[in-house]
């Protein structure tokens, strides 16, 4: 009972977070290798919008979950 409360809580909150303030990562990538001279690209990312609005949504439902079982 307290455990989903608590579990959703802390989703909604990373949720939230993850929405306004999404992380960056960086990706390397090999464009061509010739011989030993080799040429890569490395681009900085940002974590798609969605996967923030699915860790909210899941925190809500955890949330409601408990809240109804405490009923």
């Amino acid at each position: 009972m307290k455990v989903s409360i608590i579990a959703g809580l802390i989703l909604a909150v990373g949720g939230v977070f993850l929405i306004l303030r999404p992380p960056h990562y960086s990706s390397q990538q090999r464009v061509f290798k010739i011989a030993g001279v080799q040429a890569s690209v490395r681009q900085e990312k940002t974590l798609p919008g969605w996967v923030g609005g699915t860790v909210l949504g899941a925190g809500f439902v955890l949330l409601a979950a408990g809240l109804l079982k405490r009923l």
